[in-house]
């Protein structure tokens, strides 16, 4: 018999997108207009291309890369502005794993939301 005890898979989860994140929002500097292409180890087949100044593709985006994205991903294509004024929709779109790191970690992100959705 295994005693191997497994944390649950949410713990998983929430501990793989902790060790993605930037030490301060100020160090996701990536680009603020134009398009983005995403690497092949972010989004293996589909849409690759993306608009920053079309805000659905930037949503898009900005999901994508939270969620799939390396720590060098988050810094080199995120943009703290941006993902800052994006939160109070994007918090909605993410897995709440996504959404409970990066609300623990930057507390900011929870004041840009509106109030009947902070606890959401």
């Amino acid at each position: 018999m295994d005693t191997t005890v497994t944390a649950p898979r949410a713990e998983v989860l929430r501990d793989r997108y902790r060790s993605r994140l930037p030490e301060r929002l100020r160090e996701l500097t990536g680009p603020v207009e134009g398009t983005v292409d995403l690497p092949s180890h972010i989004v293996w087949s589909g849409r690759t291309s993306y608009s920053l100044d079309r805000p659905k593709s930037r949503m898009t985006l900005y999901r994508t890369v939270l969620a799939e994205g390396q720590s060098e991903d988050m810094v080199a294509l995120l943009h703290h502005r941006l993902l800052v004024e994006q939160w109070p929709v994007l918090r909605r779109l993410v897995s709440p794993s996504i959404r409970e790191v990066w609300e623990d970690a930057f507390p900011e992100l929870l004041r840009t939301a509106p109030a009947d959705t902070a606890a959401a």
